[in-house]
């Protein structure tokens, strides 16, 4: 069975409410899709999943260090994320607070892994991004970003 986790640490709670979207868009659109904060996975669990969905706050233009250490231990694990579906997004006190370096660090490593990552040519192209708590607009743009994960990860793996 297809299924997908969106994963995020969020101090704020900005981050957690953003993750909350993208999963019920994901949900919404027939992807079994589970939203945990990362300290409650580890990577065996995250190899599991078809679709991976990552979010962290923008700490100095990068990823949290909760979300940089899943990676890191995801090394002893390499190759096993290879085709599957990941995307990024993240939450930041300003507009020039390094959100899109953030986004693309997990891109990064996510491509590194071998994982698909598909971009948009409307709104947030990298990933939502909200300054502060999720307006309108964040939200819209995380529910397209969830539709899309999800349309895509049913493509390729139904």
């Amino acid at each position: 069975m297809v299924k997908a986790i969106v994963l995020y640490y969020s101090r704020s709670g900005n981050t957690k409410e953003m993750a909350e979207i993208i999963t019920k868009a994901m949900n919404e659109a027939d992807l079994p899709t589970e939203c945990k904060p990362i300290n409650e996975v580890k990577p065996a669990d995250v190899v599991g999943f078809d679709a991976i969905v990552i979010g962290s706050p923008t700490y100095y233009g990068h990823m949290a260090a909760s979300i940089k250490q899943l990676f890191d231990d995801l090394v002893t694990r390499h190759g096993q994320l290879d085709g599957k579906v990941g995307a990024a997004f993240t939450s930041a006190a300003n507009i020039g607070g390094g959100n899109e370096t953030t986004i693309m660090g997990i891109i990064e490593a996510m491509l590194i892994s071998g994982m698909i990552v598909q971009g948009d040519p409307k709104g947030d192209h990298y990933g939502p991004v909200s300054i502060d708590k999720p307006d309108q607009r964040v939200e819209k743009q995380c529910t397209r970003r969830g539709r899309r994960i999800a349309e895509l990860t049913k493509k390729l793996f139904q």
